[in-house]
């Protein structure tokens, strides 16, 4: 068994192909490198060079290997269905080029979600027709990458999006098939619902193929969740803290992950602001050394 640690673009404050604020992809690789991370996620498609030569060359340089990539798009909005299969299907033909294992599936931050963001007793619900509708638009695209290009595919709930609480994450991973549907856990989206994220490991351990390793600062959770604060902005104001200054147990995630023989790779995610005042590359260097102080080895270069 081994549990691998990887890093993502968004631990660069990358969350958009297109944000002009982004950093040179070739930067994260260097710095994702320099910080002692074998393993990188895609970003958003697009952020990468969609050349797999080129994207080939440049992971070599840097000793870099894909493991996975996200489709962040509004799953809830079926005007937007065109937009969510053009980037499922540039995802899963990058992540194929590559030998690249996870496709993740995000329902994207929706307006009428957005002011609910940790207030699960608040938040509007779909009804039955709409909720079907969805669900049968995550099932699509997971089988898609599931049978067309030999794919793990995960469902990732995260916050002011239509998959935010236990129930709705529940609910669909009742409704879609395990063969075609796994979970990517995020330990600190879970939390910022609301809930214990060991709970739900320990339940639904047996579906998770691969994790997210994101930490919560309390105190600021507290302040935007209170004031329906803007995902956004909740990451600019440091939402997302280093792996280990947070609410999230990780020594104990460790404890389920190895109890239950979990192999593959944990990605780090720290989501902030790419013109905030922290320094992705030593965030990076601080969450890797965390982890292997509490026992992931494979954090270890």
């Amino acid at each position: 068994m081994m549990i691998k640690i990887g890093n993502a673009p968004c631990s660069w404050g990358v969350e958009f192909a297109d944000d002009p604020r982004n950093p040179a992809w070739r930067k994260v690789l260097q710095e994702n490198a320099s910080a002692g991370f074998t393993g990188i996620e895609l970003g958003p498609v697009g952020f990468m060079p969609e050349d797999p030569a080129q994207l080939a060359e440049a992971l070599s340089e840097y000793d870099q290997e894909l493991v996975g990539g996200v489709v962040f798009r509004a799953f809830h909005d079926p005007d937007k269905w065109d937009d969510v299969m053009d980037g499922a299907v540039r995802t899963c033909k990058a992540l194929k080029a590559h030998g690249a294992e996870h496709l993740v599936l995000i329902d994207s931050i929706s307006p009428r979600r957005a002011p609910t963001a940790g207030r699960a007793n608040e938040a509007e619900q779909m009804d039955n027709a709409e909720w079907t509708a969805f669900r049968d638009r995550i099932a699509t695209v997971a089988r898609l990458g599931t049978e067309e290009y030999g794919l793990k595919v995960g469902i990732h709930a995260h916050a002011a999006g239509f998959i935010d609480f236990e129930p709705e994450l529940e609910r669909l991973l009742d409704e879609v098939d395990e063969s075609i549907l796994k979970i990517c856990f995020d330990t600190g989206h879970h939390s910022y619902a609301g809930y214990d994220p060991v709970a739900f490991m320990k339940r639904h351990i047996d579906r998770i193929s691969y994790m997210h390793f994101k930490d919560i600062d309390p105190k600021v959770k507290s302040d935007v969740v209170k004031k329906r604060t803007d995902f956004y902005e909740a990451c600019g104001q440091g939402i997302f803290c280093n792996l280990g200054d947070g609410d999230v147990d990780f020594p104990a995630v460790r404890q389920v992950l190895l109890d239950n023989n979990f192999n593959g790779w944990c990605t780090v995610e720290q989501d902030c602001d790419p013109t905030g005042d922290t320094s992705p590359v030593d965030d990076a260097k601080l969450n890797r050394t965390y982890l292997q102080s509490i026992g992931f080895e494979g954090a270890s270069r």
